[in-house]
């Protein structure tokens, strides 16, 4: 079985929501304890959702995950 990153889930829910998911990005910052994730300019209304709560289901998977319990997410402007 292949072990995923965190930021591997975080980048494959991203890609399934936005309309142009060859923009999508997942970087590491603060010492490996928070994930950034960019997209296009277009599709971030779709990552963050209507009052967030796109967002906080994503955050709340990474959270429920083996390997994100600890780990914060930040949607880059």
């Amino acid at each position: 079985m292949t072990e995923h990153s965190p930021a591997d889930l975080v980048e494959f829910i991203a890609k399934a929501i936005v309309g142009n998911p060859d923009a999508v990005t997942v970087s590491e910052a603060d010492d490996g304890r928070t994930l950034e994730l960019e997209t296009d300019p277009e599709d971030r209304g779709r990552v963050i959702g209507r009052q967030g709560r796109v967002a906080k289901a994503m955050r709340a998977v990474l959270g429920a995950s083996r390997n994100g319990g600890d780990l914060r997410l930040d949607i880059v402007d």
